[in-house]
């Protein structure tokens, strides 16, 4: 269960001397395994001019996360051995060197993966939880929402009528993305998702048109069973073997939004690729990925417009709250395996 923010009277008046924080301690190779990471307690300092101290209160695990763990070059630096991860974050404002932030304010920000961090004002944002609980922040109005927005308004550029195909759309981008689709004038949107139960979520509560097991047979057939005549749009959260069908479902001039390849983030050895690539070309296809700080600009527009879906309830969202800081690796691994409906979130009780 979501926890009730705190309230500026609730903020400690002592901090602690220390606070617990996830280190990466080993390269996972494949899956990765608790033994990669360590909990350690390290110091609490107070802010210098121009940072916050922030004690969070939830933390967003997300698949991207994993990525970070290799040593290779990305579009993101990787994870240093024994130093804290990051990731994203809400918390309270405990003490402020900045002007722009005062005790009790509450704020998201990149440093999650602890108990208490010390934030740049520059890279923190005020949020407030009487305008939406404060682990919406992280999910439908955070980065995960606006990924799944962006995605299908900019880079697909969805236009009425389109027919999507949405994979793993039981996860909090997936979700977001096909009730988006279908706000936006989408004639038919398609889910598939790992077990039954999450196939009648999509279809019962999320407005999903039609939506299928992946597990229960070949994407390829199922997809052609509730897609007929065929796809014009792709949000790609899994590649493989989805990738291959969305290929072959696809219209002339069909696009896909390559948002995530969670099938062959924990395999040892490159997967091999689709077999009918070739379909690119006949069908005149546009495969495109995406990275959603690519997009921050158009974050007010959909604040005020998924804000508004949220309010009315035309857009639902569900999340998965796993308790405790101590419990944040297994909530990542949780979501890993597709454990999680919508959001996986840490909560930090204090």
């Amino acid at each position: 269960m979501v926890r009730e923010p705190c309230t500026p009277l609730e903020v400690p008046v002592e901090l602690p001397a220390t606070g617990r924080e996830w280190h990466l301690v080993a390269r996972p190779r494949g899956w990765p395994v608790p033994e990669d990471f360590a909990l350690r307690q390290e110091p609490v300092r107070p802010p210098g001019p121009g940072k916050v101290l922030v004690r969070n209160e939830y933390l967003s695990v997300d698949p991207y996360m994993r990525g970070r763990m290799n040593d290779v070059k990305s579009y993101v630096p990787p994870y240093e051995l024994d130093r804290p991860m990051e990731g994203g974050a809400v918390g309270v404002v405990v003490e402020s060197e900045a002007p722009e932030f005062a005790p009790g304010d509450h704020v998201v920000h990149g440093l999650g993966w602890r108990e208490y961090a010390t934030v740049d004002a520059r890279h923190a944002t005020r949020v407030s939880p009487d305008d939406a609980p404060l682990t919406a922040y992280l999910g439908v109005l955070g980065m995960t929402g606006l990924t799944a927005y962006a995605g299908l308004l900019e880079v697909a550029r969805l236009r009425p009528g389109d027919v999507v195909f949405v994979s793993g759309a039981a996860g909090a981008v997936g979700s977001q993305a096909g009730q988006i689709a279908r706000l936006k004038g989408a004639s038919g949107v398609i889910g598939s998702a790992g077990s039954d139960e999450k196939v009648r979520l999509l279809t019962e509560e999320f407005g999903f048109d039609a939506a299928f097991n992946y597990r229960a047979g070949p994407v390829a057939e199922q997809l052609a069973g509730v897609a007929p005549d065929g796809i014009d749009v792709y949000f790609d959260n899994v590649g493989g073997e989805h990738l291959e069908a969305a290929l072959g479902a696809f219209k002339l001039r069909g696009r896909a939004v390559i948002c995530g390849m969670i099938a062959q983030y924990n395999t040892a050895e490159p997967p091999a690729a689709p077999r009918n690539l070739a379909q690119i070309v006949g069908k005149r296809l546009r495969l495109e990925g995406m990275i959603v700080s690519d997009h921050l600009a158009i974050r007010p527009q959909f604040v005020e417009e998924v804000g508004g879906w949220v309010r009315s309830g035309e857009l639902r969202f569900r999340e998965t709250v796993v308790e405790g800081v101590e419990n944040a690796v297994d909530a990542f691994l949780g979501m890993l395996r597709g454990e999680n409906v919508g959001k996986m979130i840490v909560s930090l009780p204090h």
